[in-house]
């Protein structure tokens, strides 16, 4: 069960926003100006920063509370891409541990 649990918690923010894409592909339209080639990479790479900026943008701009809510999100896309790196270090070649 938590095997499940954790591939939903990983899959879920890149299916909310292609969901949103689908379902609303003028809002991605005008949160990214138009341009395709970043919501792909962010999907891809920073999901919840991407979900976090379409669903809190307006034409008006963010706010301070608006991005306060993209560094949140992007500090947990970072932190979910630092913590899988620190814990796959021993896969590296050449890579000696300073504990050991």
């Amino acid at each position: 069960m938590p095997c499940l649990f954790a591939l939903f918690a990983g899959a879920f923010p890149r299916l909310g926003a292609l969901f949103i894409w689908l379902a609303r592909p003028a809002l991605f339209t005008a949160a990214f100006g138009g341009s395709w080639f970043w919501p792909i990479l962010g999907v891809l790479f920073m999901p919840f920063t991407t979900l976090m900026y379409v669903i809190i943008w307006t034409p008006a701009g963010l706010d301070m509370w608006g991005w306060f809510w993209i560094i949140l999100a992007a500090l947990i896309d970072l932190g979910g891409i630092g913590g899988s790196g620190f814990a796959n270090r021993n896969r590296i070649p050449g890579y000696t541990s300073p504990l050991t």
